[in-house]
């Protein structure tokens, strides 16, 4: 079990898998929850947008959402199972070819990486086409210092094709996320609902520096006390621990996206 700050228990603890298809189920449940997260915050737009997790015996394939179906909609049993090379194994929809392009590259780069997602999120496309990373002036925001990458040469292309999958698979690096210029934001992590959790909270903090940035100047946070901040609220459990509560609400709310039909 989890201890609280105050030391007492709390009732969440990551799930343990006895069997790969104990694992598999469960990383499948987090994907379909997940993506009613993302539409609970809005960050569905059209067809834009997947989040992807690594199968845990097939793991050059990975789980992904069908295209195009709506975020508010899917179930795991809607979930796709795609390979490398782009072929549907597992579903009866078509895969989007963004999400093949980019995350085969990102789930082959980094063999530490279980989830990426990417949408097309308002406040994250926006801070993007400033083509910088994000600045330290919120404890949110430290999350994120000196562990998100920026790519600036997409130029607002689709990514439909290996070149660009690449060079976004350049810009994340061995960082928690990216900021991809006129595209938006990527996470990763080594669950899915940390990856989620990062995508929110840099959603959130690419919101506070554009609203500060217009009222004034934003004071920054020392580097030094950043990199603090970071060491207590941007590791991989803490983001896990994060996305908790909205998953749990999700859940509670939203049962049909358990549904393994």
């Amino acid at each position: 079990m989890i201890e609280s700050s105050t030391g007492a228990r709390t009732p969440h603890e990551p799930f343990v898998a006895r069997t790969p298809a104990e694992e598999r189920l469960y990383r499948k449940q987090r994907l379909a929850v997940a993506f009613r997260v993302f539409a609970h915050y809005g960050f569905d737009e059209g067809a834009a947008g997947y989040i992807t997790v690594r199968d845990p015996e097939r793991t050059d394939c990975f789980w992904v959402n069908p295209f195009p179906m709506s975020f508010r909609l899917v179930r795991v049993r809607d979930l796709q199972l795609v390979d490398s090379d782009g072929n549907v194994l597992v579903g009866d929809w078509p895969v989007s070819r963004s999400a093949l392009m980019i995350h085969s590259q990102v789930h082959a780069a980094r063999s530490d990486v279980l989830c990426v997602a990417h949408a097309h999120s308002m406040y994250g496309k926006t801070f993007a086409s400033l083509h910088r990373p994000l600045r330290p002036i919120t404890q949110d925001a430290c999350i994120f210092f000196e562990d998100h990458g920026v790519g600036t040469d997409e130029a607002g292309r689709v990514a439909n094709n290996e070149e660009v999958g690449k060079r976004i698979t350049e810009a994340i690096g061995d960082n928690k996320a990216a900021l991809v210029g006129n595209h938006g934001i990527f996470t990763v992590g080594q669950s899915v609902d940390e990856a989620a959790f990062w995508f929110i909270s840099m959603e959130h903090s690419c919101q506070a520096e554009l609203t500060a940035s217009v009222a004034g100047v934003p004071e920054l946070i020392p580097p030094e006390t950043a990199r603090i901040i970071r060491g207590h609220v941007g590791f991989p459990l803490a983001g896990w621990y994060s996305a908790q509560p909205i998953f749990d609400y999700i859940i509670a709310t939203q049962p049909d996206c358990l549904d393994e039909g």
